[in-house]
């Protein structure tokens, strides 16, 4: 069964990023780039990852 959780090995902040990438099996910079390109134009990506970060539980 697949599960959402923070990368541990690829992370530059948090995890997060590097978590969204593995569950969806693509590369975790598109990821980077998504929430940098959200934050950029909205703020909407800035709290999207705040929320991740306390969500998303660390893997086991």
């Amino acid at each position: 069964m697949k599960r959402l959780y923070k990368s541990s090995d690829d992370k530059m902040l948090c995890g997060v990023c590097g978590g969204i990438a593995r569950y969806f099996n693509i590369d975790s910079t598109l990821v980077r780039l998504i929430f940098a390109i959200l934050g950029i134009t909205g703020g909407s990506g800035v709290l999207a990852y705040i929320i991740a970060v306390i969500i998303i539980p660390s893997e086991p």
